[in-house]
């Protein structure tokens, strides 16, 4: 019986490699999915529903004070029928997203909804939390 001779070992082994890159390519997946800016808001529960959140997707919020922020820059009534007229004159067909705080008063949502049919903004979703969340 011949003993074989310690050599050393020739072959690299890359499967812990590859493990750690397909975690750190779940970890960025999972971190870059925010898809449309805005501040945070205790949202109501609805259904799930398709998503409107594109690149150019614009977000209105009304947060609990009836405060209404463009994405995440406060405005008035008055200053979003003008950012919203300027942004309809550049893109006449952009997606709009009304985020509004659960214990918001109706009229402060009716206000910004009437707004969007004013200016002809026909693409409108409405922020919900999926009902299995709380």
């Amino acid at each position: 019986m011949k003993v074989q001779e310690d050599k050393p070992y020739d072959d690299i082994n890359i499967t812990p490699m590859l493990d750690l890159a397909y975690v750190l390519l779940v970890i960025f997946i999972l971190m870059t999915t925010a898809s449309v800016q805005g501040l945070k808001v205790n949202l109501p529960k609805a259904s799930n529903a398709p998503s409107l959140a594109k690149p150019k997707t614009k977000s209105i919020t009304v947060n609990n004070e009836g405060k209404i922020f463009l994405d995440t820059v406060p405005v008035t009534l008055a200053e979003l029928e003008q950012r919203l007229t300027q942004l309809k004159a550049e893109t006449p067909d952009f997606p709009v997203v009304l985020r509004g705080d659960g214990v918001t008063q109706y009229h402060c949502i009716t206000e910004v909804l009437d707004l969007l049919v004013r200016l002809n903004i026909t693409q409108v979703g409405l922020a919900t939390k999926p009902m299995g969340n709380s």
